[in-house]
């Protein structure tokens, strides 16, 4: 019992303390790999002591403590391989012992700001970012990281190893970008944590509709990164989003795991909190600028939904006319669907169909089921069931979502029942 505590309490720290520890190490190697190894060995330390020893009173500057004697025996050996070298060609120079500071809460401050802007730097494939973001600032074991995504340790294991590679490969700094630099720096940042958040809460395959861990870690990055830099109107927005989004969580499946459709949820079971917070995260992002970016748009759409007590409610025209401005700062054709939806139901079936159908020659949209499911939706509004049918036949052959596919075939089936 005691071990299995013991383990728990180790499993729980890490997950709290591990990018501090990670992002001290960073700036004291200089090094995200060998970072990365020095917190692995801490961690490992605290596996095989915590059992026998106990936990200690302050677990968090324990794992720290160790981290950083692991960190100062590597740099005397590296010292001391230099000396060696340079004792073969010419006179040894003077060698200082390293001399690792104490950490503050400012230092960690700016080392973890460091560290999101490494993990997350755009030099590295969005699948890398994403890995190493959940490694180094989640603390997510690989296993953990391959679970959520659906695909093999041995890839997370190459993607992981690659983006350090590529990190120390490419030169990047570990630091903070400034000036021209910032804006699309912090773009690659937010992307990935909105990356993680989508695959929580729409998975794109596998069995669940839903992973809830990602996007409960989503959240927790995008807190995160706002308290780092406050000063960010994007960086709010898309806080908003998440919170937004995250409070219909427990509304959008059924006991059994089936999915809920936006319109067809209850309401009450959204969560009041989140509300809040995702409400108050969005009046700081308006704050803070006068030309609203993708996610505070996005997130204004979202808060047009949580203001809704019902579902006849919804200000879909405000919800259409912010799709619309979303399109000029981020245009997109899914983004343009997306707008279909709101003047569909802002205008009727037949305006929004009108703009679904110039889509349908979008390359980007060729294998998106989300096209046909909308169609779908559309058509059979208009009481077209035969062409609906065959619309949410097409969206469940192109979804690679088991429940979702399930809820399109029920669609269809519901199509052809309603036949006159």
């Amino acid at each position: 019992m005691q071990a299995t505590q013991a383990r728990r309490a180790v499993e729980a720290v890490w997950r709290i303390e591990s990018a501090r520890i990670v992002a001290t190490l960073v700036r004291w190697t200089r090094d995200v790999g060998l970072a990365e190894e020095l917190a692995q060995d801490a961690l490992v330390a605290a596996l095989e002591q915590w059992p026998e020893s106990g936990i200690p009173a302050n677990p968090g500057a324990w794992l720290q403590a160790v981290a950083k004697r692991r960190a100062v025996d590597e740099l005397r050996r590296r010292q001391r391989l230099e000396r060696k070298v340079d004792e073969l060609g010419r006179q040894l120079p003077t060698h200082a012992e390293p001399d690792l500071p104490d950490v503050d809460a400012a230092d960690i401050t700016d080392d973890l700001l460091r560290l999101v802007f490494t993990a997350c730097h755009p030099v590295l494939p969005a699948q890398a970012r994403v890995a190493l973001t959940l490694r180094l600032l989640g603390g997510l074991t690989t296993a953990e990281i391959a679970r959520a995504f659906l695909v093999s340790e041995a890839t997370v294991a190459q993607r992981i190893v690659r983006a350090k590679k590529t990190l120390a490969r490419k030169r990047v700094p570990l630091e903070v970008p400034g000036g021209h630099d910032l804006e699309p720096r912090l773009s690659s940042v937010l992307e990935v944590v909105y990356l993680i958040f989508n695959e929580g809460y729409a998975a794109t395959a596998g069995a669940d509709w839903m992973r809830p861990d990602l996007c409960a870690e989503a959240l927790r990055l995008g807190r995160m990164i706002a308290e780092l830099v406050p000063g960010e109107a994007e960086v709010h927005g898309l806080v908003a989003l998440l919170e937004l989004q995250a409070s219909r969580t427990r509304a959008r499946t059924t006991s059994d795991g089936q999915p809920v459709l936006l319109l067809d949820q209850d309401r009450a079971r959204w969560d009041r909190l989140l509300i809040r917070r995702g409400l108050a995260a969005l009046d700081r992002a308006l704050a803070l600028t006068s030309a609203p970016g993708p996610y505070v748009l996005q997130a204004a759409i979202a808060a047009c939904h949580a203001r809704a007590t019902t579902a006849a409610d919804t200000d879909w025209a405000r919800i259409a006319a912010l799709y619309g401005a979303l399109a000029v700062v981020r245009p997109s054709p899914v983004v343009e669907l997306n707008r279909a939806v709101a003047v569909g139901m802002a205008d009727g079936p037949a305006a929004g169909l009108e703009l679904v159908e110039r889509l349908a020659g979008e390359p980007a949209l060729a294998s998106y089921h989300l096209l046909p499911s909308v169609r779908g939706d559309l058509l059979a509004k208009l009481g077209r069931h035969d062409e609906a049918r065959d619309q949410f036949l097409l969206a469940a052959r192109l979804t690679r979502n088991e429940r979702e596919r399930e809820l399109l075939e029920n669609r269809a089936a519901t199509s052809r029942s309603e036949r006159p």
